[in-house]
């Protein structure tokens, strides 16, 4: 038993593990960041453009149900539900190319902060440190070239 607590704590304290925490916890705030975008910015315009058009309630009847004489279904509508489906795979079209667009826009920031020429956003110090290391090391290989050595 002891052995199994000490090996749950080795996992548990690996950086492994809280990055994954950290990054479900983001993904989950994400998720319903994209989620307030695609129905509050995105498909209130794409709703005007297909007429409001509802598919989840789409459907191929294979077989008329039957009510009985007092109102209750004597026999269930037979039917291939595909409006759930079509419904499905456009939310999942928008909400793909909303993350994509989202991604591509933090992207750019991204390597804008990881450009050490462009002072007009704060460097991180390992690729500023990583820059003046290859500067460095282009400067020597220009001075070796110079003397002959290379």
């Amino acid at each position: 038993m002891a052995g199994l607590l000490k090996e749950f704590k080795e996992f548990a304290v690996k950086g492994n593990m809280i990055d994954m925490a950290v990054g479900i916890i983001i993904g989950t705030a994400f998720n319903r960041v994209v989620d307030a975008l695609v129905k509050q910015v995105v498909m209130p315009p794409l709703s005007i453009l297909t007429g409001g058009i509802n598919y989840t309630d789409k459907k191929i009847v294979l077989k008329e149900g039957i009510a009985a004489a007092d109102g209750s279904v004597a026999v269930e509508e037979v039917a291939i539900g595909y409006g759930m489906l079509v419904q499905a795979l456009i939310d999942f079209l928008i909400i793909g190319f909303t993350i994509f667009v989202v991604v591509k826009f933090i992207n750019r920031f991204k390597k804008k902060a990881e450009d050490p020429k462009d002072k007009t956003v704060v460097t991180p110090k390992d690729i500023e440190l990583l820059s003046n290391l290859n500067d460095l090391m282009e400067e020597q290989n220009k001075m070796l070239r110079e003397r002959g050595g290379i």
